[in-house]
């Protein structure tokens, strides 16, 4: 474990398509810092490096900075010193329809992003507004819900589906815009322990670079080969996160806490 990021982009693969060359990272986040206009600071030179495939979490109590990082992940926040970039292209304003196609945001509440009479037409709704028409898109709506095991309930209305269901909905509406990361905030909150397994088996089978914010250790451990604590806006660990989980000095610092009981050498 170390207090820095890892630089992983020389284990990227060498067969990448052009827009996406080997030598470049799904994420860059250098010396990312920013202030809120009331003046508080959430970020203080952010240095984070995400390879293409990986499965990260993102750790940390409450107020370290994590929703003020995703936030700058696909632009919707902007302004401070240092930058991000996904897959080499950098996050400006001249390339934010790009950006937020590659960075796809799965928000903790599901109904916050599904909105729609069906099911279909949720996920059919971001390929749709890239100007995606007839069969093709028909094709892409398919995929994304088979990805999550939710093809047979196309014509459904979200609201007729159980809460992990309209989880997995969230994710597809995400995946039919075929991203190079996900950003999952929260994935396993509210969810019943068969919700929670059957999203962690979708999950392992995504080619997709993951962020993962959350509190849920476990979680972490059980998807997340690496981990990073961010506390007080800065990166204070970045390791695997078996390694973190059992630095009993490193999380009590960071008001990390497993569940009572819980072994990591259980999972790990």
């Amino acid at each position: 474990m170390t207090s820095q990021p890892t630089d992983r982009s020389a284990d990227l693969p060498t067969d990448l398509p052009a827009d996406h060359p080997a030598d470049h990272p799904s994420l860059d986040v250098g010396g990312l810092a920013y202030a809120y206009p009331d003046g508080h600071q959430a970020l203080f030179g952010v240095n984070l490096t995400v390879g293409r495939g990986e499965r990260v979490a993102l750790l940390g109590p409450n107020g370290a900075g994590k929703t003020t990082l995703v936030l700058h992940l696909n632009g919707i926040l902007t302004g401070g010193a240092g930058g991000v970039t996904v897959a080499g292209l950098p996050v400006e304003k001249r390339n934010l329809a790009e950006i937020r196609r590659r960075v796809g945001i799965v928000f903790q509440d599901p109904d916050d992003q599904l909105f729609m009479p069906t099911v279909r037409e949720d996920v059919a709704f971001g390929p749709a507004a890239a100007g995606l028409r007839g069969a093709e898109l028909e094709a892409v709506v398919h995929k994304a819900l088979a990805r999550v095991g939710m093809a047979d309930f196309a014509d459904r209305p979200p609201h007729h589906l159980s809460f992990g269901q309209r989880r997995r909905v969230a994710v597809a509406t995400v995946l039919a815009m075929e991203p190079e990361i996900l950003v999952l905030d929260e994935p396993s909150s509210n969810l019943d322990p068969a919700s929670r397994r059957e999203l962690a088996d979708i999950l392992r089978t995504l080619d997709v670079t993951v962020l993962m914010v959350t509190h849920d250790l476990p979680y972490a451990l059980e998807l997340c080969p690496r981990s990073v604590i961010l506390s007080e806006g800065v990166i204070a660990a970045d390791g695997r996160t078996a390694d973190i989980l059992t630095d009993e000095e490193l999380m009590a610092r960071h008001r990390l806490e497993l569940p009572y009981g819980f072994v990591p050498s259980s999972v790990a």
